[in-house]
């Protein structure tokens, strides 16, 4: 079980802690925002944002250090602007191109499924299986892939073979005895796995190999995307610890 307090720096581990609708409690708390042009900065722009990545959320340092790491002016806010945005370069021109090349990008708003004054990208909680993380492994060239590469908050032990979330969307996880959680869509992957986080070098296949084998359409009109885990968001809040059991019932 992981939260990340500071968006797009490194996480932490915990064993347990309070969900709500906010999500994790600590996680996503703050953010970066690039003070020229008013937007929160994302490690999904590597070219611009990857060194965050580098950053122990935890023990974010003041504005002027951060500035000074990253190039540009920053500060840490804990309450979003108005109408924030963030922007994702498109991922297959990052593998195509690296992660310093000026590529094509989309400009999207935080939070589109989760509470407001929140800085989630769509909703409170993102999920994954050791089905999902076994599978890219298997069909990637180095055997291995580190789940943190994905930014989940819970990493979810599941016995069937594949990208099992697949087949989440609708449904409804109970989380130990309280909490319970709503499937809502497949998680389209961006160029953060491939980038170095911390002691982990770069890996272009942990988006490769998703982009090669598992593309699903999350929504309507997206078209087909890499994915890898789901989204979710809370219906009953509660405590969770590390271990918990965790019980699907599937949409009707």
């Amino acid at each position: 079980m992981r939260r990340y307090p500071v968006k797009s720096m490194l996480g932490e581990e915990v064993a347990e802690g309070e969900v709500s609708e906010r999500g994790l409690a600590g996680d996503r708390a703050r953010a970066v925002l690039d003070v020229a042009t008013g937007r929160i900065a994302s490690a999904k722009n590597p070219r611009l944002w990857r060194s965050l990545l580098t950053v122990e959320g935890a023990r974010a340092p003041g504005d002027a250090e951060l500035s000074a790491l990253l190039g540009r002016e920053v500060r840490l806010i804990d309450v979003p602007p108005e109408g924030a945005a963030f922007e994702r370069s498109v991922p297959e021109q990052v593998l195509a191109e690296g992660v310093e090349a000026e590529v094509s990008h989309t400009v999207g708003t935080l939070g589109a499924a989760a509470p407001p004054g929140t800085f989630f990208d769509y909703a409170p909680l993102h999920l994954i299986t050791t089905s999902t993380l076994e599978r890219i492994a298997a069909l990637g060239p180095r055997g291995h892939v580190e789940a943190l590469r994905y930014r989940p908050n819970l990493v979810i032990a599941t016995e069937a073979e594949g990208f099992v979330e697949n087949g989440w969307t609708g449904g409804e996880l109970r989380v130990g005895d309280d909490v319970v959680l709503r499937v809502m869509v497949a998680s389209p992957r961006c160029a953060v796995p491939t980038l170095a986080h911390g002691p982990l070098d770069r890996d272009p296949d942990a988006l490769r190999t998703v982009a090669r084998h598992n593309r699903v359409e999350p929504l309507p009109g997206m078209g087909e995307q890499p994915c890898a885990g789901v989204y979710a968001r809370v219906l009953r809040p509660g405590r969770i610890r590390k271990g918990d059991r965790v019980r699907l019932t599937p949409a009707a």
